[in-house]
């Protein structure tokens, strides 16, 4: 008899599949999905996440979300927290060899994981893993049993383990390591599904292998897209920009304030915000088709679309309260042509230049950044914009307007007279 606690599989099928780049085995997916539901049963869910910086932000979430999705269907995931795999640094994407943490920022990174990890999750439905738990207790004879389950040709099937090899630029023993330790998370928690980026093909796929030689029934293997950042936009007819990273510092952090958030998220491009819609937010397919025909038919604005995913995003970390003043503090600050009531400040000396008060600020990564976003018109006192990032402030105290929703309070005193 078939349990009436899940959806029909043709429902979850639709909410599932939303966002997928690869499936491996859809028909698998169904059958598995049926058996879930004539056997009462939860499927078992996994994604890893590498604790290298402290804080979450919404290129994260895709994942989440669609762990999320995988809860309010029935099933159960697992929050794999890598603070194993974290120090050895997960080579996919990268050109280049990827710093390794100590196992102190890790530590205090994978604390901060935990912690955020439940604005999103049901922790009713969440069992939370560390990978260390299991590596720690692996000896050295351990890891060179583990090391012969896959050859090096093998590994330079990966797309950017080749293009580094054949451009001659340095690929450590160690990386190689990381697609077999993290197919091993696979075989010591035996989960019907592992979900990871498209830039994580790979490694799933070599936990498929690894579950098969360990006599387990193999993952399935689901990806998803990688969230472009902030500034992305279209070109020829396609989406460009990087993908959201703290170190583009095109991201929107999940424990940013609310305010940050909201006017962060209202910045992004018409077109960019159909791509978040499709991998943040919780609105059914046929919700965001329809707001789509409205925008293209001319019955609604894409400004309010946008406005009602900010929302959706602000409530989900930050509750509904927050959320209605984000709403209103971006209106006072965007459409009133206001300043918003709280913003970071900085005191300099008379003699000081707008690069020096903005770098004190530590708003942006470089000094280059500021530097290209005068150039390009994006900074303003009192409504003038400033091309020169060498142009000394007067006394006095001021608002700076950088880009299109920081803002900075300089207050420049004499020090003469101080």
């Amino acid at each position: 008899m078939i349990s009436h606690s899940f959806p029909p599989v043709e429902e979850q099928l639709e909410l599932l599949m939303r966002g997928v780049v690869h499936l491996q085995g859809s028909g698998e997916l169904e059958k598995r999905l049926e058996r879930s539901r004539v056997e009462n049963k939860p499927l078992k869910v996994k994604a890893g996440f590498d604790p290298t910086v402290p804080d979450l932000h919404l290129g994260h979430t895709v994942l989440m979300t669609k762990m999320r999705q995988f809860q309010t269907l029935g099933h159960h995931v697992v929050f794999l927290i890598g603070d194993f795999t974290a120090q050895i640094g997960d080579p996919s994407g990268r050109n280049e060899l990827r710093p390794q943490l100590s196992k102190e920022q890790v530590q205090e990174a994978a604390q901060s994981y935990a912690a955020q990890a439940f604005k999103i999750l049901d922790s009713h439905q969440t069992e939370l893993a560390y990978n260390s738990t299991w590596f720690e207790k692996m000896s050295a004879s351990d890891m060179i049993k583990l090391s012969s389950k896959y050859t090096v040709a093998r590994m330079l099937e990966r797309d950017d383990f080749q293009k580094r090899y054949q451009d001659g630029r340095a690929i450590s023993i160690h990386e190689f390591l990381y697609p077999l330790v993290q197919a091993y998370d696979s075989v010591m928690l035996q989960c019907d599904i592992e979900l990871g980026g498209q830039d994580q093909l790979f490694n799933l796929l070599v936990g498929r292998d690894l579950m098969r030689d360990h006599g387990q029934v193999p993952q399935m293997v689901m990806t998803t897209p990688l969230l472009l950042g902030l500034g992305a936009h279209l070109e020829d007819g396609e989406l460009c920009g990087d993908k959201m990273s703290k170190s583009k510092n095109n991201y929107v952090g999940i424990t940013e304030p609310a305010q940050n958030i909201y006017g962060k998220i209202m910045s992004i491009s018409d077109d960019l915000m159909w791509n978040w819609y499709d991998l943040l937010s919780e609105r059914s397919a046929t919700e965001i088709n329809q707001f789509k025909l409205e925008v293209k038919n001319g019955q609604a604005h894409p400004k309010a679309i946008k406005e009602l995913l900010a929302q959706e995003i602000v409530k989900r970390f930050w509750g509904d309260e927050a959320a209605a003043a984000a709403i209103t503090e971006f209106q006072h600050v965007f459409s009133d042509h206001g300043v918003p009531k709280d913003m970071p400040f900085v005191q300099c000396m008379l003699g000081s230049s707008l690069l020096e008060a903005v770098v004190m600020a530590h708003l942006f990564t470089s000094k280059g950044e500021v530097r290209r976003l005068c150039s390009q018109g994006g900074v303003s006192l009192g409504g003038e914009k400033i091309s020169d990032p060498a142009w000394v402030l007067p006394q006095g105290e001021h608002v700076l307007k950088l880009g299109k929703h920081k803002f900075l309070r300089v207050i420049v005193v004499n020090g003469a007279s101080a």
